[in-house]
Formats: structure tokens, C-alpha cells, sequence
């Protein structure tokens, strides 16, 4: 039974630089839509979250961050037990980031600093040494390239039609160059196309898009071995390898 889940926060506008919070969210629980006057990153430590931010849709896999600006209705939902970090960033300090929402993988000095603040249960920095600390990680967040999402799409005429069959047949390994033959065009042409188009190689955006969709099977308790196959690997062994490259942790490990 999907549970509903309200987020109240006492405050108009936050009193210091950053608000950190920590989510325990149980099976299948969905946040009722809402907004706040500050941005937010949400920091899923395990699990993973789907968010609708202003109606488009964002993932929001292990090491990896959904940001949200400031006065964007949002709502977000789990099909798992969650743990979360948000991170809710002053209306002031915003200006700078981007005004859109979007995907960010977090730099390990950014998740350091963070986890020294909540692990001495800072709630608000409000000791100096605390709001350097903010200062020093909302500049490394500004430093920090910004996705999207997390799997690009694209309009293209030749790469769009392409991107579709595989988000629906995700284990095909035809190469570029066995697709730009169906769509009448040359690998290169296609090559150029997807760093344009989605500021990646073809076989990054088919990583990405494997990853993204071996999760829900992954919490379905499909075993390794089926997800594997379905991805389209050869052995297990290489989509495991694949998974922790993106989430730093196994799929075994993610499941449990």
C-alpha cells in the first residue's frame, strides 16, 4: 500500500547557509507534492528515488543527487526502503547554481563534508567554523557539472528513433555502426551526433540507461545472473562491474 508522506520544515527562509535532514522512508512512499524558497539536493545513501520536479521526471540512483531550485513543486517516490540526505541550500546562496533542476554526482570532498556535519548532528551550521565548512561545500557543488538527467534523451531524427528501441529493448548490443546501416547514415555521423545531442559516447548512454533500468528488476528480487542477461551481458560479472562504477556499491549489496 503506497503511503503518503507530507515534509514540514519550521522556517520561511533558512537561518544559516545549508538545513541538512536525514529520511528513513519505508516501502513505497510518495512525498505530497510541494515547494520551498530554498533549493534542495536530495542524496540517496541507499536505495534509489524517483522525483517529478515541475512535471519532468528525474532518477535519482546511489552517489548521485537530484537538485531541485528554489519554488519548483516537486514530489518524489520509492519503491524500496530509502535512506536520503537533503540538503536544502539558502535562497541566497542559489543565484550561482543552475536554474533548472538536474543530476549531479556528488565529489567525494562534497559527501566528506557533508557526512562530518551530520555525523555530529549538525542540523544548522551555526558555528563559524561550521558556515566556512558550508561556504567551502556549496563552492564545490558550483564547481560540479550538472546533467539534465541522468539518462539524456534527444529529438534527433536519427539518433531519437534509436534511443527509443533500446529504452525498450535495453540488452540489444547492436553497434553504432549496425544501427547508423538502419537508419541509413555512417557511425561517425551517429558518434557526432550523440556528443552533441547527449554529451556522451553511444556506449555511455547505453550504460547509463542499462544501470538505470536494472534497478526496478533489482527490487523486484530478480537475481543477478536474470538482470545480467537482460542488460545484455555476457556474465554476471560484468554487469556487477558496470553497477558499481555508478552506484559504488554491488547490485547484491544494493538490493539488501
Amino acid at each position: 500500500m503506497r503511503r503518503s508522506r507530507q515534509f514540514h520544515y519550521p522556517y520561511r527562509s533558512l537561518p544559516g547557509p545549508l538545513l541538512l535532514r536525514y529520511e528513513a522512508l519505508a516501502v513505497d512512499t510518495e512525498s505530497a507534492l510541494h515547494q520551498h524558497p530554498w533549493g534542495q539536493l536530495a542524496f540517496v545513501e541507499s536505495g534509489s528515488m524517483a522525483f517529478v520536479v515541475e512535471g519532468q521526471p528525474f532518477f535519482a540512483p546511489p552517489g548521485y543527487a537530484v537538485w531541485i531550485p528554489p519554488r519548483m513543486d516537486h514530489t518524489s517516490h520509492n519503491r524500496r526502503e530509502v535512506k536520503c540526505r537533503l540538503i536544502n541550500i539558502a535562497e541566497r546562496y542559489t543565484p550561482s547554481l543552475p536554474k533548472a533542476p538536474g543530476i549531479v554526482r556528488l565529489h567525494p570532498l562534497f559527501i566528506a563534508g557533508v557526512e562530518d556535519l551530520f555525523d555530529r548532528g549538525v542540523e544548522i551550521p551555526d558555528t563559524p567554523a561550521d558556515r566556512r565548512l558550508a561556504r567551502v561545500l556549496i563552492d564545490k557543488l558550483l564547481a560540479t557539472p550538472m546533467l539534465q538527467r541522468f539518462v539524456p534523451q534527444s529529438e534527433d531524427r536519427l539518433l531519437g528513433p534509436i534511443l527509443d528501441a533500446l529504452q525498450h529493448a535495453p540488452g540489444d548490443n547492436s553497434t553504432l555502426e549496425e544501427w547508423a546501416q538502419r537508419v541509413h547514415t555512417t557511425e561517425r555521423t551517429l558518434s557526432r551526433r550523440c556528443r552533441d545531442e547527449l554529451g556522451m559516447s553511444f556506449s555511455q548512454w547505453r550504460q547509463r540507461l542499462r544501470f538505470q533500468q536494472s534497478i526496478p528488476l533489482l527490487e523486484q528480487g530478480r537475481s543477478v545472473q536474470q538482470v545480467a542477461a537482460q542488460m545484455g551481458y555476457a556474465s554476471a560479472s560484468a554487469f556487477i562491474a558496470m553497477f558499481q562504477q555508478f552506484s559504488g556499491t554491488t547490485p547484491q549489496k544494493f538490493r539488501k
